[in-house]
């Protein structure tokens, strides 16, 4: 094995719901309006999605951690959506299944973000 890259991804509690159907396991297909699936390679960046637009979408946002096959993770070239720090992967929708067999270990909630009361 060559090792592993920790990815990170912002979600709301639906797409959260369908992770823990798998056992943390793996991500679920994407709705027809998704043709990417987009894992972010920083924490800040998938902290700033949850906290400032998940919440506001569905109520609560989550960062969660995995780790992937580094190996398997080069066919998706690193895509810059913004500043220097807001990285990408864009994984077709129709990859996304055998992008989960190149999960190693299980998704983690990491953070945890509700409205300020």
């Amino acid at each position: 094995m060559t090792g592993t890259t920790t990815l990170w991804r912002p979600t709301g509690p639906q797409e959260l719901a369908l992770v823990e159907a798998t056992g943390r396991r793996a991500w679920p297909p994407r709705l027809p309006d998704q043709p990417i699936f987009y894992p972010v390679l920083n924490e800040d960046y998938a902290i700033r999605i949850a906290r400032d637009w998940n919440v506001r979408a569905s109520g609560v946002g989550y960062v969660t951690r995995f780790e992937v096959d580094t190996a398997f993770l080069a066919r998706y070239p690193v895509q810059q959506a913004g500043g220097r720090t807001i990285l990408e992967l864009w994984v077709p929708a129709e990859e996304l299944a055998e992008f989960n067999r190149h999960i190693v270990g299980l998704i983690e909630v990491v953070h945890e973000f509700r409205p300020a009361c």
